[in-house]
Parts: structure tokens; sequence; C-alpha cells
């Protein structure tokens, strides 16, 4: 049973999201001979404030 866990910040669709778990689903299927039966897909979201990279949070980056 794989398990694919996406981290991403909050705002993406519903449409945006389907359209994601839908090519990681296939992506795996493809090139790791997973059964899309068998796929879990999460998806976890951020708000920019509970993200940092380098020790500058999201919010307070100029270049995101």
């Amino acid at each position: 049973m794989p398990f694919v866990t996406v981290h991403l910040w909050e705002g993406r669709t519903v449409e945006q999201k389907r359209a994601l778990t839908k090519a990681i689903t296939e992506a795996m299927v493809e090139h790791a001979d997973a059964r899309p039966d068998g796929l879990h897909v999460a998806i976890q979201e951020y708000t920019k404030e509970n993200w940092a990279r380098a020790g500058v949070l999201g919010t307070d980056r100029t270049d995101a």
C-alpha cells in the first residue's frame, strides 16, 4: 500500500488538488508499479506563517 504525502502552502483549488492527485497516481502506477486502488495520496497544507526555509518564514519571504 503506497502512501504519498504532499506538503504545500495553502491556497490551491479543489480542481488543482484533483489534477495533482491524479498525476501522482498515474506516475506511481507507471514508475513504481503501484496499483491505483491501493495508492493513498494525502495533502497537508500549511499557512505561510507556519513554514520556513533557511530560517525565514514564508510570510517574510520576498522570493515566494
